[in-house]
């Protein structure tokens, strides 16, 4: 565990002021390269410079889907591959935790087209009164329920006392200018409760360490801790991750906290930053070269 961060957050107009320091970037995706609608083509102009200058880009997402649907997903959004070296998801490391309970029913909490995340996997869905663990990817309709929906299906569950696993640890996002709960708003209602929770992303140490053996292998050489930067636009999941990760941390304000800091000044951001359980080492409005 990395010690709590006092001193103040550098605040930056653009990535190029710091991008000497680095040789990898762990990259959020949604809120800093896209808001689930379009692409934010200056964060993607930013990468893709980072890229030219020697520094390996590796977009890290707790999105509970494989890196092929991300990808997918990039394509349509027009991000360009020139942005990003490789993709490491949340789904991918609860592929392994799945794996690790091959042909145990698992009871799948989320939306259809997070199917994908169990695909070829021998992880049999059955109903929750079936199910010898939870798999939780999301709400069935983000658009309309919340954590209490499922009070009832998590008291029951909780007395089984059957572990979640959790595919996709944010609280909530930006989904085209609205803010919706995400798998980890349900997470944090199991657990308040009493249940067991394993995480799958950020802000836990598994995805960096993915990320990190994947950056070192293409570049052929280890990447000092101290030339590692992780950039995203939520503390507790982003900021908190990197930090504990021993990175260097960057906070794009235009995110899901963009309501306490796009107005503001940066007094009052600073002011905001230092009542977190995790400050950034630098933060930006938004992505830019």
């Amino acid at each position: 565990m990395q010690p709590a961060k006092t001193a103040p957050t550098v605040a930056l107009t653009g990535f190029s002021e710091i991008t000497d320091r680095f040789d990898l970037c762990l990259c959020d995706i949604w809120g800093v390269v896209h808001n689930g609608v379009a692409a934010h083509q200056d964060a993607c102009d930013a990468l893709v410079a980072m890229r030219d200058r020697g520094v390996s880009v590796v977009l890290v997402t707790n999105a509970p889907r494989p890196r092929r649907e991300i990808e997918v997903q990039l394509a349509r959004f027009a991000v360009p591959e020139a942005a990003y070296d490789a993709i490491v998801t949340s789904g991918d490391v609860c592929r392994a935790l799945i794996e690790e309970r091959s042909g145990e029913p698992v009871f799948m909490l989320g939306p259809d087209r997070d199917l994908p995340l169990i695909a070829g996997l021998d992880a049999p869905r059955v109903s929750p009164a079936e199910a010898r663990y939870v798999l939780c990817t999301g709400l069935f309709d983000d658009e309309t329920e919340t954590a209490e929906t499922y009070a009832g299906l998590f008291a029951d569950l909780v007395v089984r006392d059957l572990v979640m696993i959790c595919a996709n640890p944010d609280l909530v996002v930006d989904r085209g200018g609205k803010i919706v709960p995400c798998a980890g708003s349900l997470a944090l209602a199991y657990e308040q409760i009493g249940g067991t929770v394993i995480y799958a992303g950020k802000p836990h140490r598994p995805i960096y360490e993915m990320a990190l053996h994947i950056a070192e292998a293409r570049r052929g050489k280890p990447v000092p801790p101290d030339r590692i930067c992780a950039i995203g636009d939520a503390i507790r999941t982003d900021i908190a991750g990197a930090n504990a990760f021993g990175a260097a941390s960057v906070m794009v304000l235009a995110g899901i906290h963009a309501q306490d800091l796009v107005e503001k000044s940066w007094e009052e951001r600073h002011g905001w930053f230092a009542g977190q359980h995790a400050r950034p080492d630098y933060a930006i409005p938004q992505l830019v070269w």
